[in-house]
């Protein structure tokens, strides 16, 4: 009795281990599958949106050159009370406008990096990138005195391997799912419309604040009302990510 007492133990124990055991490789898989984090070094990606049943949208603005747009937009944003946004820019632009990056930084918005040179990342080597990476970030520490740590490559350009070496730098690469189009000058009425026919809970917004962009200074009022119109939350990307229902969900 004792002898098949003890068999008996070791099959149900091995049963209930083998059901443990797939169930746990099912989750694993169906987490990979679905919500892998952005902050995974084995598997870095692109964040576009996140999943939540939350109104929020954040909006971003790009900028690269110019000292026409970038005032204007920030007026809006301040007379509108809409600080929660997040400011994407490169270097060079930061380095020689730093009054505007500070006055964004005091404003309590977000500043992220939008690179160095204005060259697609996927086309150099890792060395490059990763150099480029670093001279945008050393630049807006010296300013700011806080490290950024989300990028949008220039034209949002990238690969695996750009991501690999962003991931590995600390940082998130973010993309967006709505594109106002404002870069193509389609009109203000078009940049609106682009928006917020298209804006829904979780998504990422590009706008630019450089000057080849001077008709989102017309859109942005317009857009904001409309988006608080219709309900809608403006954050940062950091807010977004942080009160996603599902964290940090990639495309």
């Amino acid at each position: 009795m004792r002898l098949l007492w003890v068999i008996n133990g070791k099959v149900i124990l091995k049963g209930l281990s083998f059901v443990l055991l797939f169930l746990f490789a099912v989750g694993v898989i169906y987490i990979e599958r679905n919500y892998m984090s952005v902050f995974s070094t084995q598997n870095p990606a692109a964040i576009y949106k996140v999943n939540t049943e939350q109104k929020m949208v954040a909006l971003t603005f790009d900028i690269s050159w110019g000292k026409q747009a970038p005032e204007p937009i920030l007026d809006i944003l301040e007379q509108k009370n809409v600080r929660n946004v997040t400011f994407f820019l490169s270097g060079p632009w930061a380095k020689d406008n730093m009054d505007i990056v500070r006055r964004i930084d005091k404003l309590g918005m977000e500043i992220a990096s939008h690179g160095w040179k204005h060259v697609n990342y996927s086309e150099y080597k890792d060395e490059f990138v990763k150099e480029q990476i670093l001279l945008a970030h050393q630049t807006l520490l010296d300013i700011t005195g806080k490290e950024p740590n989300l990028i949008r490559t220039p034209n949002g350009d990238f690969n695996k391997k750009t991501l690999q070496v962003a991931t590995d730098l600390g940082y998130s690469v973010i993309q967006w799912d709505t594109d106002s189009k404002d870069w193509m000058r389609p009109g203000s009425d078009r940049i609106v419309e682009n928006v917020l026919s298209k804006a829904y809970p979780g998504d990422i917004i590009l706008l630019h604040a450089s000057d080849s962009a001077l008709q989102t200074i017309e859109a942005l009022p317009q857009i904001i009302d409309g988006l608080h119109q219709r309900g809608f939350q403006i954050v940062t990307v950091s807010q977004l990510i942080e009160n996603a229902t599902v964290n940090k969900q990639i495309e």
